[in-house]
């Protein structure tokens, strides 16, 4: 594994300025196996007959769940039991490699474990048996498949995509996140299984440990996701978390399962190592919800099942972790969203307040509290139930806290002042009126990247002005080698500069250089050099972007201060937005809409002319954008007059 020296951030106390030399770098801390040896983790286990994490009869969920919320399960289960089962045929599953279409087969696969999931709780709350019937056609059709992930996942097989190999078993999202619900169906209803047919649960076993326990105990260096010295994303932390569920409650044979569970840890431990000191997501805040928090979930398993003698609650980094969601949250639903990550998040209330909880974070658990009061029960139960609810072990325990939740007072949160992370190179800061800017440096090589490097967005009154506009719906073009032939991962549909219409790259070496970040009670601002981000035939020496929000004139600028090879043929600023957008008077764009008080931007308007276009959103993959966004997307494009080789140039945002 790659070794490092400790991160150098250059901190000015009176002036405030930080400097990121390094970042997204590997920091070989192994907490978990460092602290943790093989037959540490054996030793700390609890049995698997005596570790009980969960109620498991109708009178232990009578005391655990209020009567209101017994009967939203007992009906989300007469629901699943009407919706039964669907056929995954073959033809589905070769929609992928046929048409690029991946949201049909998924759309079928995750209804069936969704409603064998709802099944389960309905029985295990109500007791009667009217239920099991139901979830042993689940349990049989889902072990009947003959492959737990998904098609756009099957490249990794040696027969390539297209149809499952079941000669070749791969672990996908999937695969971990199936083992992990039969493995919670087995703990629930487990003795009733067996009193309908002495081979339900055998089978449950069987499947698991052909699909899961096997390749991941043989193979582990086959996946990316646990590839020692390798910078892994969010597949880490998700796989894990469901290995350790599916590990710890079904695998009978202590030495095995003590095995599996330190082989989990040591690759969490590969995320861990990934993160920088400041806890920053490289991919963002919605995803970050199935990865710094699939940590938590993993790590609350193992603080379970050890009755509290595995933990790494106490590291400074998983409080930092946990802080970034926070951090990076604007207003309402609203989070901070470069790259693929998503403009709008109903929060995870319940699991946040949990996770403040352990690591004592108040503020923390106040925005939990905050956003599940904002959001209702509808995250913290409802995918539990029905759709799209995954990380189920999450979802229970999320359950189990509704009845705390309930009963407090209403909270508030007015969000942080500001926040920095050097390691991923983001800048979050507010004004007290309302305006909201982030902005960021970084590299064309992260997770879910964008070519985007330098780009910022703006908020007024909580609402979108100037949008990063995030991603489509994911088809086989995605993660191909096309990638960048997709219109909103290039440059040029970003907040940025386009010069001699030559666009940013992607790759590790197209980054900003020379970063610098300051934040006082008056002032944030970030500052770096553009240049390296651009090709050659850009023909760029140096861009200096500096991003300042004066908290005292409630103003952004953005200011690009410039050194060219020669006056460029072209040279173009673009902004996204979703406002309606005025450019009658030259040098003004009016930026308005009913949700957000009125922007004026200002320019030097004999250097730059103002136009605008509406963007067709037509493509297979455009649908995405109208559902996030839920208005149109435009793009102003401000042209130089005139370019010259070198020059500087102020773009001033201020609400009317």
């Amino acid at each position: 594994m790659k070794t490092s020296l400790p991160r150098f951030v250059l901190l000015l106390v009176l002036i405030g300025v930080t400097t990121a030399s390094t970042h997204a770098q590997l920091t070989p801390r192994n907490l978990l196996t460092t602290r943790y040896a093989p037959e540490a983790v054996r030793a700390a286990l609890l049995p698997r007959a005596s570790w009980q994490p969960f109620p498991t009869t109708p009178e232990k969920w009578s005391q655990a769940l209020s009567a209101e919320v017994r009967a939203d399960l007992v009906r989300a289960g007469e629901e699943a039991a009407k919706a039964g089962f669907p056929m995954l045929p073959a033809t589905l599953a070769l929609d992928y490699v046929r048409n690029g279409n991946r949201t049909r087969y998924e759309r079928v696969s995750f209804d069936r474990r969704s409603n064998l999931f709802a099944l389960t709780l309905a029985e295990a709350v109500e007791g009667k048996g009217r239920f099991l019937d139901d979830v042993i056609n689940g349990i049989w059709a889902v072990c009947e498949e003959s492959f737990w992930g998904v098609p756009a996942h099957l490249g990794g097989q040696k027969t390539g995509s297209g149809l499952p190999n079941v000669e070749d078993r791969t672990v996908d999202l999937f695969a971990a996140e199936t083992a992990a619900l039969l493995a919670l169906t087995d703990y629930f209803l487990g003795e009733k299984l067996a009193a309908q047919s002495p081979l339900l649960r055998p089978r449950i076993y069987h499947e698991t440990n052909l699909r899961v326990f096997e390749p991941l105990s043989r193979e582990p260096q086959r996946y990316g996701y646990l590839k020692k010295g390798a910078k892994v994303n969010n597949w880490n932390p998700w796989i894990m978390s469901n290995w350790l569920v599916a590990t710890l409650l079904l695998e009978k044979d202590d030495t095995r399962r003590a095995a599996m569970t330190h082989a989990a840890m040591d690759g969490l431990d590969l995320y861990l190592n990934g993160l920088g000191d400041d806890g920053g997501c490289d991919e963002g805040p919605s995803y970050w919800f199935v990865a710094g928090a699939s940590v938590f979930d993993a790590l609350e398993i193992l603080h379970s099942a050890s009755g509290g003698r595995l933990s790494l609650y106490g590291e400074p980094l998983v409080r930092n972790m946990a802080a970034y969601v926070y951090k990076m949250h604007i207003a309402g639903p609203y989070f901070v969203n470069f790259a693929d990550a998503d403009p709008t998040v109903n929060a995870d209330g319940a699991m946040l307040y949990r996770f403040g909880k352990r690591v004592n974070d108040d503020t923390l658990s106040r925005f939990g509290a905050w956003a599940h009061q904002a959001f209702g029960v509808g995250e913290a139960i409802r995918p539990t139930l029905r759709s799209s609810g995954f990380n189920r072990q999450r979802r229970v325990q999320n359950i189990l806290a509704l009845k705390e939740l309930d009963a407090l007072p209403k909270t508030e949160f007015a969000g942080v002042r500001d926040a920095w992370f050097p390691d991923v190179q983001v800048l979050t800061a507010r004004t007290p009126k309302g305006l909201f800017v982030a902005a960021h440096g970084g590299h064309n090589a992260e997770s879910h990247n964008h070519n985007d490097v330098g780009d910022f967005i703006l908020y007024a009154g909580g609402q979108p002005v100037i949008i990063d506009a995030g991603r489509g719906i994911y088809t086989a073009v995605t993660f191909s080698a096309k990638r960048y032939d997709l219109w909103y991962t290039q440059s040029q549909y970003h907040n940025l500069p386009t010069v001699n219409g030559v666009l940013q790259k992607a790759g590790r070496e197209f980054a900003a250089r020379n970063v610098k970040a300051q934040t006082t009670p008056d002032v944030a601002s970030l500052t770096m050099d553009l240049a390296p981000a651009y090709p050659a035939e850009a023909g760029i020496r140096a861009w200096q972007r500096t991003v300042r929000l004066d908290r005292r004139a409630e103003v952004l600028n953005v200011t690009d201060e410039f050194s060219l090879n020669t006056a460029p043929a072209s040279l173009r600023q673009s902004l996204m937005t979703t406002s309606s957008v005025d450019l009658a008077t030259p040098g003004r764009v009016r930026f308005s809409d009913a949700s957000h008080p009125t922007v004026q931007l200002t320019y030097d308007p004999k250097r730059y002319s103002a136009t605008v276009e509406t963007l067709p959103l037509d493509g297979p993959d455009d649908e995405g954008f109208k559902t996030k966004w839920k208005k149109p997307i435009h793009r102003v494009l401000l042209t130089a007059v005139n370019p010259k080789a070198s020059g500087r140039a102020n773009f001033r945002f201020k609400i009317e």
